[in-house]
């Protein structure tokens, strides 16, 4: 549980971050929002350092899969869109990948 919870509050960071960005250069948010997307963006950076796998590249490979469906749930709550089918199995598509990567057998 504590790996789904490091990765529900890393997409969040990461989402909440790029999204400040997105709305300083695309809606016209004052530039201070780059200073919270800043933030935001070390907060994810750090909270990825917490996952416990042996490689770094596996930690963020299967992040993916947490992000997909966190940036989903960030469409239809903040932006008002709801996900479609597609949206849908493509999410549910990349969390078994993201579990295969986690918890598949490893040989060696």
């Amino acid at each position: 549980m504590q790996l789904l919870s490091v990765y529900v509050l890393a997409a969040a960071a990461e989402i909440a971050g790029c999204f400040a960005f997105w709305a300083w250069l695309r809606l016209g948010a004052p530039a201070w929002w780059a200073a919270i997307g800043t933030a935001s963006l070390v907060a994810f950076a750090a909270l990825l350092t917490r996952v416990e796998v042996d490689f770094a590249g596996r930690a963020f490979a299967a992040y993916g899969g947490i992000y997909i469906v966190a940036s989903l749930v960030w469409m239809a709550s903040v932006e008002g869109r709801r996900p479609d089918v597609w949206d849908g199995a493509g999410a549910v598509l990349c969390l078994a990948g993201a579990a295969l990567i986690l918890f598949g057998p490893r040989s060696g």
